[in-house]
C-alpha cells in the first residue's frame, strides 16, 4: 500500500522546496556540522546560555535543508523553533520590523501552526506563570512597559481590547499612552513608567520577555533560523552596518535566556560584499559607538569565518540516494530493486553537480523506472531487477525531458 507521508517528502523533493519532514528523514548528510550543531543546542538547553553562529553554503547544496534539519534537532530537545527568510520585507537592520517576522513565524513544540496566542489565553492573573513573568518584566528589563501590558491583557474581560493587547506581544506596539489609558480604567491604578518605552530602543525587551516565558512554561529554550542572510548586501551602507550589529546582538544575546540563532549566508557574501563593498573600511569611516563598533566588527569576523558548506562526497550522495530511493518505492507501493551505484550512475550522467539537481534527476529517473520499466541504460529485467546494459541508448535530454504529450505521471502519483 502506498504510503502518504512517503509520497510528500518525495514531492517536496521533486519541487525543491526544502521541508521540515524532508530534513527530518534526510539529516545524516555533514555530521561533523550537525555534531556541532547539536552540541550548540544542548548547551542552550542544559546550561540555558544563549549563543548563536553563521555558516555559508553555495546555491543549492543544503543552506535550507540543514536549517530543516536543526528544526527536527530542536524539536526533540523540546525547543521553541522560529525559521524565517530575510527579505525587503523582513528587516534584520532594524529589531521592532524584523520582531513580528519572528513572532509569525514561532512553533510550539508539537504545534503545526506557527503562534503562541494560547499561552496567554490559558495565563490567569494568579498562575504560578504570570507572577513569574510580573517579577520578570518589573526587574529585568530595560523598560517596565510589558509588566503594565501583560496586567492589562489579564485583567480586562473586554474580547476586543483583549485582542488589541495581544497584538502587542505579536509586535503592533501599542502607544504608550494608550496602554496608561487601558490599565487605568481595567486596574483602576496609575501606569508610571520608569523608562518611556521606544520600539527603536526597546524591541530586546519583547524578545528577552518571550525567551523567560518559554522558559517558564517548561520548553528547553529556543531555536532562531535566519534563511537567506545574503540579502543583506542588498542593503545600503548603514543599513548593512546596522543589520552586522544587531547579528551579534542576537548570536551574543545580553538579555535573552537559552536562545539559540544561526544564520545562513550564500558562500558568495564574503567575496560580494564584505569585500566587493569593502565593508571594514566603511565600518572604519563610520561615526558609531565604539560598541555598536565592536559588534559590527565581531559580526563581519564571524561571517568570514563561517564554516562552509561543501559539495557532498560519493560516499554521502550515495547515502542520499538510498533514502531517496525508499521513499519512492513507499510512496508508490513498489520494489525498484535497483543498487544506488547504479542510481548514481545514470544521476551523475544527466545532472549538473548541485545536490539539489541530483536529487531531483534520481527522482525522475525512478519515477521513469516506475512508469515505463525502463530509463536510459537502465531497464527492469523479467526477474524485476534494474539492470545496467551497455548496448542500451544513454540517457539523453529527449530521455529526460520528454515532450508534453509523453509525459504523463504513472497512476496514483502526486
Amino acid at each position: 500500500m502506498a504510503d502518504f507521508n512517503a509520497r510528500k517528502i518525495i514531492e517536496a523533493l521533486r519541487s525543491g522546496v526544502p521541508s521540515r519532514e524532508v530534513g527530518r528523514c534526510f539529516s545524516s548528510a555533514r555530521p561533523r556540522l550537525i555534531r556541532e550543531l547539536d552540541g550548540a543546542l544542548n548547551a542552550v538547553a542544559d546550561e540555558r546560555v544563549s549563543s548563536g553562529m553563521i555558516f555559508t553554503g553555495k546555491y543549492g547544496e543544503g543552506k535550507t535543508h540543514l536549517l530543516n534539519t536543526v528544526i527536527g534537532m530542536a524539536a526533540e530537545k523540546n525547543m521553541v523553533v522560529s525559521i524565517l527568510s530575510l527579505s525587503k520585507e523582513t528587516l534584520l537592520y532594524k529589531l521592532h520590523a524584523l520582531y513580528p517576522k519572528i513572532i509569525q513565524s514561532t512553533y510550539l513544540p508539537g504545534r503545526v501552526q506557527p503562534g503562541f496566542a494560547r499561552v496567554f489565553e490559558e495565563m490567569t492573573p494568579n498562575s504560578p506563570v504570570a507572577a513569574s513573568m510580573f517579577e520578570y518584566a518589573l526587574t529585568a528589563l530595560e523598560t517596565d512597559k510589558l509588566y503594565y501590558l501583560l496586567k492589562s491583557y489579564l485583567g480586562t474581560g473586554d474580547d476586543e481590547e483583549k485582542f488589541r493587547l495581544l497584538a502587542d506581544f505579536e509586535g503592533d506596539f501599542v502607544l504608550n499612552n494608550d496602554l496608561k489609558k487601558a490599565y487605568r480604567r481595567i486596574l483602576g491604578e496609575r501606569a508610571a513608567f520608569k523608562t518611556a518605552f521606544s520600539k527603536t530602543k526597546h524591541t530586546m525587551d519583547y524578545l528577552a520577555f518571550l525567551s523567560h516565558l518559554f522558559l517558564t512554561l517548561g520548553y528547553k529554550g529556543w531555536v532562531i533560523l535566519f534563511d537567506e542572510a545574503e540579502l543583506i548586501g542588498r542593503l545600503g551602507k548603514k543599513a548593512r552596518l546596522n543589520a552586522y550589529a544587531n547579528i551579534t546582538r542576537l548570536i551574543q544575546p545580553k538579555a535573552l535566556e537559552a536562545v539559540f540563532c544561526l544564520f545562513a549566508f550564500n558562500a558568495s557574501y564574503i567575496p560580494d560584499v564584505i569585500e566587493g563593498k569593502h565593508e571594514f573600511a566603511n565600518l572604519d569611516a563610520a561615526q558609531l559607538a565604539p560598541e555598536v563598533k565592536q559588534d559590527i566588527l565581531s559580526a563581519l569576523n564571524r561571517i568570514t569565518a563561517a564554516p562552509q558548506l561543501v559539495p557532498l562526497n560519493r560516499e554521502e550522495i550515495l547515502e542520499i540516494l538510498e533514502g531517496v530511493q525508499r521513499f519512492h518505492a513507499q510512496a508508490y507501493d513498489w520494489n525498484p530493486n535497483l543498487e544506488p551505484p547504479l542510481l548514481l550512475s545514470a544521476v551523475e550522467q544527466a545532472s549538473g553537480q548541485l545536490l539539489r539537481a541530483k536529487i531531483r534527476t534520481a527522482i525522475e529517473l525512478l519515477d521513469q523506472l516506475y512508469q515505463y520499466g525502463k530509463v536510459g541504460d537502465i531497464r527492469i529485467n523479467e526477474l524485476g531487477q534494474a539492470t545496467y546494459e551497455e548496448d542500451l541508448v544513454p540517457l539523453d535530454a529527449d530521455v529526460l525531458d520528454p515532450p508534453d504529450e509523453a509525459r504523463e505521471r504513472p497512476a496514483g502519483m502526486g
